[in-house]
């Protein structure tokens, strides 16, 4: 079945990473992406989806991932366009167990779908990639909700960004009865906000979602998205 998914193919320039990612995670990871980096290593330490293989989705060099993340699964596949990227996640020390697979999921709207087929028994997890690259049909929500019904995954992707600074940055986790302005209400106080629709609110539609902003560069903000799913069918799927 993974013949059936296009190949990925190797890039060093990428709306989800690439060099000018590489070079922003050498300047800030110590600084202003640190509070963002222990937001998303608790988010993983809470995830606990119950497989032994773990298929990565986009993990650019895994600057995010928390150190011994990768050990806590009997294999970890990872799918990243990003040569220079591969070597970085590669020497991990956690990364024992970690192998490539050059097979671009995210590309057509059957890929999700294939995903599942390849690796039936794995989670998935999309590490900061949905955000970035747009849905290839309908919407990320209704691909993931009709194609890894079965499957448990997580997801932690930009919502919106924006250049004005929040005044608020601790992490807050809700139970979906907000629309997106009233999300970003709790974060931007009053006044004007322009910001970049992701299109990826409330990724698979139901809660709970978890935000948190993260500054990742001087002058630019991204609202951060966390949501996960445990792999069981809807009701309405098992009738």
């Amino acid at each position: 079945m993974t013949a059936s998914l296009p190949p990925l193919r190797n890039h060093l320039l990428h709306p989800s990473g690439g060099l000018v990612y590489h070079l922003r995670a050498l300047r800030h990871r110590h600084g202003l992406w640190a509070g963002f980096h222990h937001t998303v290593a608790g988010w993983l330490n809470s995830w606990q989806p119950r497989r032994r293989q773990l298929v990565l989705v986009g993990p650019n060099a895994g600057h995010a991932l928390p150190a011994g993340f990768l050990a806590r699964f009997d294999e970890v596949v990872a799918l990243e366009p990003d040569p220079l990227a591969r070597g970085w996640l590669a020497r991990r020390p956690d990364a024992g167990r970690l192998r490539f697979v050059a097979l671009d999921c995210l590309a057509g709207p059957e890929g999700l779908a294939l995903l599942a087929a390849a690796f039936p028994e794995a989670a998935i997890l999309f590490s900061n990639v949905l955000g970035q690259v747009p849905a290839p049909g309908g919407s990320w929500s209704d691909l993931l909700r009709r194609q890894l019904e079965m499957l448990p995954w997580a997801s932690y992707h930009d919502v919106a960004s924006t250049e004005r600074a929040p005044q608020c940055t601790t992490p807050i986790t809700l139970d979906g009865g907000d629309d997106l302005d009233a999300t970003l209400a709790r974060f931007w106080h009053g006044g004007r906000l322009t910001v970049n629709d992701h299109e990826t609110f409330q990724l698979g539609g139901q809660g709970p979602f978890s935000y948190v902003p993260w500054q990742i560069i001087p002058g630019r903000w991204q609202l951060v998205e966390w949501t996960c799913r445990d792999g069981q069918p809807r009701p309405e799927a098992q009738a």
